[in-house]
């Protein structure tokens, strides 16, 4: 049986960066502005932002290979069209929203003031260890510190990230170590979390009445009906799921979110890896833009039926590895399983 072109393309790509094809991946640590920059044969692909204002380490903005930025900028940018919803979504992070009773997730950033039934903490930057560049890929080593409302330190975070560049395809691996500090780390049951992507407006499902949304320290924030001209997202899952109303707090090991932004069809995917102790992860995946795997959220995605109260042990780590996959072009289901298994072969 003959493979589709489609697929013949993406083989290619793929090995393209075996044959000594592939992009330089070059990182620049610019310890003033206090971020590292991402550059791919020169051009920018995103930045890892450990500013000292920040609640938490950023990667911001994401781009395509053709060079599209296709996350949301707000708060950091307004941009004309974007909701300005959420102002703790910013770009691409990793937090949860419940961890010793503290809440990391909706932890508000400068210049915005918030009360919640939760109190909040901080993912707090330590340090870069390491930066390398090379070709087809550059790696980083980073630690920061999860520092609860009483300014103790519950997680120590020690993580590599890598990032891949081959044809179109653009990659960040995140191989996240967390250690409990002194006591048990206990993440309660909470829907928001854990890697995740706040996506500009072409990439959410088309809105068709006001909206209110309520994050879990029970804040409400009004959405008015927006102008959906170019508003064409589309989640899917390795399960078959189709957009959030079928999506949603179901199981996957990997989930994309498909669209055209501005004149580039283009496709983000997460995976989750078998080695988590969670997998396969539930999906807090949102029609408004919101693009999010949770591993610890059983509680809420299931109604009740199932609670997990994920829990490091006092002196214990526990190690979660995801890839972020970016396409530039459409991906079928079969094109984004090859793209999965390749991921299996260089995430162990």
């Amino acid at each position: 049986m003959k493979k589709p072109l489609a697929l013949l393309s993406l083989a290619a790509a793929l090995a393209g960066c075996a044959s000594g094809t592939a992009a330089e991946v070059r990182l620049v640590n610019d310890e003033q502005k206090k971020q590292v920059d991402v550059l791919v044969d020169g051009k920018p692909f995103t930045s890892y932002l450990y500013w000292a204002d920040q609640k938490k380490p950023l990667l911001s903005p994401l781009r395509t290979a053709k060079g599209t930025i296709f996350t949301r900028g707000f708060p950091l940018e307004k941009i004309a069209g974007e909701r300005t919803d959420h102002p703790h979504h910013i770009s691409s992070w990793f937090n949860y929203g419940n961890v010793n009773g503290s809440d990391f997730w909706n932890s508000p950033p400068e210049g915005f003031s918030r009360e919640g039934k939760v109190p909040y903490g901080r993912v707090k930057h330590g340090a870069v260890k390491s930066v390398k560049s090379g070709d087809g890929k550059g790696s980083l080593e980073v630690s920061s510190d999860w520092i609860l409302a009483d300014g103790s330190k519950v997680l120590q975070q020690d993580e590599t990230l890598t990032f891949r560049a081959y044809g179109d395809v653009r990659i960040i691996d995140r191989v996240i170590t967390l250690t409990a500090q002194g006591k048990d780390a206990v993440f309660k049951d909470s829907k928001e979390g854990a890697i995740a992507i706040r996506v500009t407006r072409a990439l959410e499902e088309p809105s068709t009445k006001p909206e209110i949304f309520t994050d879990d320290s029970g804040k409400p924030t009004a959405v008015p009906v927006l102008n959906n001209d170019g508003v064409n997202g589309v989640y899917l899952s390795s399960e078959g799921k189709v957009g959030e109303k079928e999506a949603w707090s179901t199981r996957a090991k990997w989930m994309t979110l498909s669209g055209n932004v501005r004149g580039e069809d283009m496709a983000v995917g997460i995976f989750d890896h078998p080695k988590n102790a969670t997998f396969p992860t539930y999906w807090h995946c949102r029609g408004y833009g919101l693009f999010a795997a949770n591993p610890f959220g059983a509680k809420e995605f299931t109604k009740g039926k199932t609670e997990l109260n994920f829990t490091i042990p006092a002196g214990k780590s526990e190690t979660f590895r995801f890839r972020i996959l970016i396409n530039s072009g459409k991906l079928t289901a079969a094109e984004t399983e090859a793209l999965y298994q390749r991921f299996l072969k260089e995430v162990e």
